[in-house]
């Protein structure tokens, strides 16, 4: 279940109190466990995927999601799948460790492991949202952000997009704040 870093240190974990908190950005956080992850539990533990099995997670996982999709408009989806041995991992993590924007909405449905999302609020203050197994999120273009995979380097999402080009990162140059890092 997701967890919500504030700048003066206050940790939040309940998912009413996080969404309020994220309301203002317009990011939609919820947590949605429909036991899909029982129907493929050997492949979300594994690392790396065929591009058959990449395909069986996300179809089955669309079988249950259809509503997302229709709710959101979103054109097309695909699996995220990040683990220690990606090829090109620290490129992937340089690109989007940094506050950027996008002209589309960037929305995942997290299927194992974690990812950190920071967003900048209309007050200039920095609040980090861990990400994880079964949470789904949705933010809207234009919304400030990043994200960083944790330690354990690992995570599977479904991506949606809105858009033939994906999510192209538009970088802003805001640092991200240091209180929220330590």
């Amino acid at each position: 279940m997701a967890t919500l870093l504030l700048e003066d240190g206050t940790i939040e974990s309940n998912l009413d109190e996080i969404a309020r908190e994220l309301a203002p950005l317009g990011v939609y956080i919820k947590h949605y466990d429909p036991g899909t992850s029982i129907l493929f539990p050997h492949l979300l533990i594994q690392d790396a995927l065929t591009d058959k099995e990449k395909c069986h997670i996300v179809d089955l996982h669309n079988s249950v999601f259809e509503f997302i999709q229709q709710e959101n408009g979103y054109l097309w989806c695909d699996l995220l799948n990040v683990h220690p041995g990606s090829p090109n991992l620290q490129t992937l993590i340089a690109t989007y460790a940094q506050y950027h924007t996008h002209t589309a909405p960037e929305a995942l449905y997290a299927l194992a492991g974690e990812m950190i999302f920071g967003f900048v609020k209309a007050d200039g203050s920095q609040v980090q949202l861990l990400v994880q197994s079964q949470d789904y999120l949705h933010i809207p273009s234009g919304v400030e952000h990043w994200c960083s995979l944790t330690a354990s380097l690992s995570f599977k999402a479904v991506r949606y997009f809105t858009a033939a080009d994906g999510w192209v990162p538009n970088y802003t140059g805001t640092q991200l704040n240091d209180s929220l890092n330590k």
